[in-house]
C-alpha cells in the first residue's frame, strides 16, 4: 500500500471521528479513536512511538514520541489546539527525518471544520501527491 493510499484512509476515518466527536475534546481521545478505526479497516498502527535522537554516533529515545505510525509508513500528529502554528509542522518534519519516512498527516481535530486542520508534510525534495 502506498504512502498516499494510507493517507487517504487516515483522513477518511478522521473525517467520520470528526462528524461524530466534534472539536474540543483531548488529543489522546482523538488518538485512541483513530487508531482503533484504522486497526478495524485492517491497518497496522502503532502508537506513541519512540522518535530516537542520534547525536555523535549515540541513539536516545527519550523525548519524542510519534503519535500514531501507520503501516510503519505515514506518521500522524494529532492536535486539538485552536489553530495549527508552524512549530507543529517542524515537529512531524523532524520526526519524518528521524526515521526516515517520506510522508506524515497533521490533523488538528480542534478546528470548526476538519478540513481547515489538514496538513501533509513530505520528507524530501520530491512530493508525493496523488496524480488523479
Amino acid at each position: 500500500m502506498t504512502e498516499n493510499a494510507i493517507a487517504r484512509q487516515v483522513m477518511d476515518a478522521a473525517f467520520q471521528i470528526h462528524r461524530e466527536l466534534g472539536p474540543g475534546l483531548l488529543e489522546s481521545v482523538y488518538e485512541v479513536v483513530l487508531a482503533h478505526k484504522l486497526v478495524d479497516l485492517g491497518l497496522a498502527v502503532d502508537r506513541q512511538v519512540p522518535v530516537p535522537t542520534r547525536f555523535q554516533g549515540i541513539s536516545f529515545d527519550e523525548g519524542f514520541r510519534a503519535d500514531l505510525t501507520v503501516e510503519k509508513r505515514v506518521i500522524i500528529e494529532l492536535k486539538s489546539v485552536e489553530r495549527l502554528q508552524p512549530v507543529h509542522s517542524k515537529q512531524l518534519l523532524t520526526y519524518l527525518r528521524l526515521t526516515n519516512c517520506r510522508l506524515g498527516l497533521l490533523i488538528n481535530f480542534g478546528e470548526n471544520l476538519l478540513k481547515d486542520g489538514f496538513k501533509r508534510v513530505v520528507n524530501g525534495l520530491e512530493d508525493i501527491r496523488p496524480t488523479s
